[in-house]
Order: C-alpha cells, then sequence, then structure tokens
C-alpha cells in the first residue's frame, strides 16, 4: 500500500531540481517540488517517497491532515488497552 500525505510548503530552493521544505505537522523534510511547477510557500502538496505530486487545495489538507490525526490517535488509545 502507497500512502501520499498533504504538507505544507515553507521554504522554495532556488535550484533546477525543485527542491523545496514541506512541513509535515512538526516535521520538516525536504521535498522534490519538480512535479509542481507552480506550487509556492503556503500552498498544500501531497507528497508520496519524498516528491511532491499535485498540489492540494488548503481547507482540503486540513481535512485530510484531521482524519490523519484522529487515525493516529485511535491507534494510541487502542495500543493502551
Amino acid at each position: 500500500m502507497c500512502l501520499a500525505i498533504p504538507g505544507c510548503i515553507v521554504e522554495l530552493a532556488a535550484d533546477p531540481l525543485g527542491q523545496g521544505k514541506v512541513r509535515f505537522g512538526e516535521v520538516l523534510r525536504p521535498v522534490c517540488l519538480a512535479c509542481v511547477p507552480e506550487a509556492q510557500v503556503g500552498d498544500y502538496v501531497i507528497v508520496h517517497a519524498g516528491f511532491a505530486i499535485s498540489v492540494l487545495d488548503g481547507a482540503e489538507a486540513e481535512r485530510t491532515l484531521a482524519l490523519l490525526d484522529a487515525a493516529r490517535d485511535a491507534g494510541a488509545a487502542g495500543g493502551e488497552a
């Protein structure tokens, strides 16, 4: 199973490979942005295996992140029982 998750672009590097930094909650990771040349700082992107594959509406990204948080919390609660 593959999983792509939304993250928010916080930095664009001025390089020909389209690198940038994307925030996933508390985590900041380098991401290749070459497939989404229209993306700007503050945009949400869907990231799979270190590559941003599409730009995502901010409201949709927030809904997806809330669902992922709920799944994590449910898993954590299940682990304590």
